[in-house]
């Protein structure tokens, strides 16, 4: 078995496991704030890191990036595990595998806007900044370690397909651990690039509800140390499909997305009815909402409960999936023996041209321990990936 040893958050919520914990499953409380930095001229929710974040200017020029800064922050919150598991199983038996999306594009548009007023670019700008590898290999070069260090780019399943990757690498027998999870930053390019698409909302995104308008963008970042050391939280099941439909519209009847869920139950070992909690992809957008409460309705029926967290945290892009991902370990640990689910923020007002899924309101609980989440992430192109997460205590 594959267990999540460790967890390093950071993301809209706050900068510390124990502050994004209270505000997601106690207070219910939405990070985002309204703001035109990655949109001048138009206020738009987004969900932004605000914690001081360590210093890159020791580093070489291509790994310094606001994006390799979120990495860092989130490393330093489980540094001494991760010290002692290169430690214990040597550095090249160790591997670092993330996902992103952005990486250092932000320090590209900075770099582009210097030049259109200077005709240069700025000394402090690299082209490597934003390389999709940047993040791995950073992390790789601060841990010394030598085993596989690679990035998933796949848009908004990328850092869930970095955690199939990670668990495929031990049951290989490549590595004995790996620190895993997505790190993603806002920038403009990723705001006008989903406006572009009519994708982007005014106002806060409500997931499932009826006139929802699209996204909010959101940074963030989320690592895991995994291994075959037991702990509460384990990786049971992840599956995936590339359905490519459309390169950016999910295939309507959600064909992809069952397949990817039913090959995380079955590599599981599990049915449907052993899920007690699902964490939909659940963008609001009028397509991607519609696919896939339909595809959740065909397997687990209309019983489980399901929720999206991005009214929290905003669409936290290629970190999605490993974020999701933490809330859902967040949940199935020894301190929530009742079962509190992560909300559905919302409006409350139910699409009626959608299945009535059994949302998780504020305060939702299971009344015991969470056994089985499943986290569910979609991207561009149709890929899609889904992870299983088994409660082992």
């Amino acid at each position: 078995m594959l267990y999540l040893n460790e967890c390093a958050l950071l993301c809209a919520l706050g900068s510390d496991v124990a502050t994004i914990r209270r505000r997601l499953l106690v207070e219910a409380e939405s990070g985002l704030e309204e703001s035109s930095a990655c949109s001048p001229g138009r206020m738009l929710p987004l969900g932004r890191v605000k914690a001081a974040l360590p210093p890159v200017d020791y580093l070489p020029l291509p790994l310094r990036s606001r994006n390799n800064q979120l990495a860092l922050a989130a490393l330093a919150q489980i540094r001494p595990a991760v010290d002692a598991a290169v430690a214990r199983h040597g550095a090249h038996r160790v591997a670092v595998i993330l996902g992103t999306s952005t990486s250092g594009v932000g320090e590209t548009e900075d770099a582009i806007a210097a030049h259109v007023n200077t005709g240069e670019l700025p000394q402090g700008f690299h082209y490597g900044q934003q390389e999709m590898a940047s993040c791995a290999e950073l992390l790789a070069r601060e841990l010394g370690v030598t085993g596989p260090a690679y990035v998933h780019s796949s848009a908004c399943s990328s850092s869930a397909k970095a955690l199939a990757s990670a668990a495929r690498l031990i049951r290989m027998g490549l590595v004995d651990a790996v620190l895993t999870g997505g790190v993603d930053t806002l920038c403009g390019f990723t705001v006008a690039g989903f406006s572009a698409l009519e994708s982007v909302s005014d106002t806060r995104c409500h997931p499932l509800g009826e006139g929802r308008k699209g996204i909010n963008i959101g940074e963030g970042a989320a690592l895991f140390l995994m291994s075959r050391e037991p702990s509460a939280v384990a990786l049971c099941g992840w599956g995936e499909s590339s359905d490519g439909h459309h390169m950016s519209a999910p295939d309507p009847e959600g064909g992809g997305a069952r397949i990817a869920m039913a090959e995380a139950l079955k590599r599981a070992g599990i049915k449907p009815g052993d899920v007690d909690y699902i964490n939909l992809h659940g963008t609001a957008t009028q397509q991607n909402d519609a696919m896939e409460s339909r595809a959740v309705e065909v397997l687990f029926g209309l019983d489980v409960a399901v929720s999206s967290t991005k009214p929290f945290t905003g669409h936290t892009l290629g970190a999605a999936g490993a974020i999701e991902a933490a809330f859902c370990w967040l949940a199935m640990q020894d301190d929530n023996p009742e079962g509190l689910l992560p909300p559905h923020l919302w409006n409350g007002a139910p699409d009626p041209a959608l299945p009535g899924l059994r949302v998780a309101g504020k305060g939702a609980r299971l009344g015991r321990p969470i056994r089985y989440a499943l986290s569910n992430s979609f991207a561009f192109g149709g890929s899609n990936a889904s992870l299983v997460f088994g409660r082992t205590r």
